[in-house]
């Protein structure tokens, strides 16, 4: 756009001045007469400062507004791209978006940091939150699902920050994640078993690696017969089964009352008859509540987590038990993680762009003072590479041991034979 940054700030103070709220409203689903309503706005904007501006800067800056009053601003164009998973503000100047698995900067701009943080504040008040100085950090999910977190100054230097995690038009189901090379089919016919006969599951990985579209996948798989309740920080889920209550934490009021964090969620959902249990990501003291609902009737429920490997996952889980200050000792809480936890599937974001579940181990117990980890099936190979940069390894099973919990599950959900066959056995 050819006009300059000082002249744009003084075209949108002025437009807004000269907006009339109740005329607005009534055109705010349909951009195109929006347009032509601030295209009017914008000429006598022009006028007023006396300033020239061409028919093609007139359209834009019209549609810039217009923009701007729908919600996202200069972010509507990246929103509508379904290519692009992540959007990324650092400031008014610096627009990121993830596509395929990687970074890139796009050309968008904000006019300046009041632009920015009125959309930001215009998007975070829809979902009935607020942003300002005495809340200036914000994480919320947006009305089609996609997850908001807002920064604003002086937490965020560099002006307000904005990120936004798209919420997927579709769920992708475990077939989806073979194609994409993000499994085997053997791995994904492993998976479907461990969640029909009640496998107790933690997904880790890092951010962006794929854990809730990973757990999405596998919930497919539950009985229909089942109660299922979700809970979850923003939530994400989208469960198909007809049974399915879902909860979801909320922060604290105005005035710092009222908070409902993912324990209170955890301790409650054990009073409503829950089949299964599902946390969208642990985190922390909830921890505790979680393994004890694992332990107490409620098999097959599900959790992800932030974690490296399988190891690095049972490590966390033992902290954030210790994060609920109940004074257990540290050999009480392994055993009470190898008895709740069947198996931990690591998903990874690997740095060709691409996501893999790296490892399905199963916890096989508790020797002396360690927890005991066997992998079912790893990816290896992460240095072979084709000739367009991506990675070309290769999945392995390493079978099943004949003490696994996952095989005494399946006995009794009469789901041994196709068990065996994955794994050659007789």
């Amino acid at each position: 756009m050819s006009i300059n940054k000082d002249l744009q700030k003084s075209l949108r103070e002025s437009i807004l001045k000269n907006i009339e709220i109740e005329k607005i409203e009534k055109l705010i689903d349909d951009k195109a007469l929006l347009v032509t309503e601030i295209s009017n706005i914008v000429e006598r904007a022009i006028e007023k400062e006396n300033v020239y501006l061409s028919a093609q800067d007139q359209r834009e800056m019209a549609n810039i507004m217009a923009d701007e009053i729908m919600g996202f601003g200069p972010l509507q164009a990246l929103i509508e791209d379904e290519t692009v998973s992540d959007i990324l503000v650092n400031g008014p100047e610096k627009i990121f978006i993830e596509r395929f698995g990687k970074l890139e900067r796009t050309d968008k701009q904000f006019i300046d940091n009041v632009q920015l943080t009125d959309i930001a504040r215009r998007l975070v008040q829809k979902v009935g939150r607020r942003l300002d100085d005495g809340q200036p950090l914000v994480d919320a999910r947006l009305e089609d699902g996609s997850r908001l977190n807002v920064a604003i100054q002086p937490i965020s230097l560099d002006g307000t920050a904005i990120s936004i995690r798209k919420f997927s038009k579709r769920n992708m189901g475990l077939q989806d994640l073979i194609d994409k090379g993000a499994m085997s089919n053997a791995m994904a016919d492993f998976i479907v078993i461990a969640a029909r006969c009640r496998a107790n599951i933690i997904i880790s990985g890092g951010t962006g690696s794929g854990k809730t579209t990973l757990l999405n996948a596998i919930s497919e798989f539950i009985d229909e017969n089942e109660r299922i309740i979700t809970m979850e920080d923003a939530a994400e889920l989208r469960l198909m089964q007809p049974h399915v209550l879902r909860m979801e934490t909320r922060m604290a009021g105005v005035e710092n009352t009222g908070k409902i964090p993912m324990r209170a969620l955890l301790i409650n959902s054990l009073r409503m008859r829950p089949d299964r249990i599902i946390v969208g990501e642990c985190r922390g003291e909830e921890a505790f509540e979680m393994l004890q609902a694992m332990n107490t009737g409620h098999d097959g429920s599900m959790s992800t987590l932030h974690a490296n490997s399988p190891r690095d996952a049972v490590a966390r889980l033992e902290n954030m038990v210790m994060m609920a200050g109940m004074g257990i000792p540290i050999e009480s809480i392994r055993r009470n993680i190898a008895s709740a936890i069947n198996l931990i599937i690591q998903a990874s974001r690997l740095n060709d762009g691409s996501r893999k579940v790296m490892n399905i181990s199963e916890i096989m117990g508790i020797e002396g003072d360690k927890i005991i980890l066997q992998d079912i099936f790893s990816f290896s190979g992460e240095d072979e590479r084709d000739a367009d940069g991506k990675i070309q390894g290769e999945f392995i099973n390493h079978g099943l041991l004949v003490r696994s919990a996952v095989m005494k599950n399946a006995a009794l959900f009469n789901l041994s034979k196709e068990l065996k066959q994955i794994f050659n056995m007789s």
